[in-house]
């Protein structure tokens, strides 16, 4: 890059006083200044996605060596699950009992499926409404929300209690 030192900088600035003249220099050197500014500003940009288009090339690089990794360990486990049907194949036709397609043996019938799990259907809010008002208060079901305050105060022993 050009290199620019102080005894340049003065007589370009001399320069510019003569040329423009005192009343345009400020205005003319802030014009500059703004136009110096944005071309900083659009190198940095180019710079920037320069950068952003080789690290996405690398990333392009890096996914295609991923994929390949991948297929060729996918290729591996078939290979090892053909080659662990064919002995089991083998075995069990030396057994003597055939296979059928779907992989059981043919002469023996598949056990029934257990049945679907269905849910109860029980409603707790008409089972609790259902009972009665004097059977709750005799075993003692809590029909009434107490503060934590009142529940420490019924479980406290008689001779404890504070009156009120």
């Amino acid at each position: 890059m050009i290199d620019f030192g102080f005894d340049k900088l003065a007589l370009i600035g001399a320069v510019a006083l003569i040329v423009i003249g005192p009343e345009k220099l400020p205005k003319v050197a802030r014009t500059v200044g703004h136009l110096f500014g944005k071309a900083q500003r659009y190198v940095a940009d180019v710079k920037a996605e320069v950068n952003r288009s080789i690290e996405l090339d690398e990333l392009k690089k890096v996914k295609t060596q991923f994929e390949d990794a991948a297929r060729g360990v996918e290729q591996a486990v078939q290979e090892q699950v053909s080659e662990a049907s064919a002995s089991f194949e083998k075995d069990w036709s030396s057994l003597g009992t055939p296979l059928d397609s779907t992989g059981s043996a043919a002469a023996e019938p598949l056990p029934e499926p257990a049945p679907e799990y269905r849910h109860p259907k029980k409603n707790w809010r008409l089972k609790r409404g259902a009972t009665p008002q004097w059977y709750k208060q005799r075993t003692g079901v809590r029909t009434r929300a107490l503060s934590g305050a009142a529940r420490v105060a019924r479980f406290r022993p008689p001779g404890l209690r504070t009156p009120r």
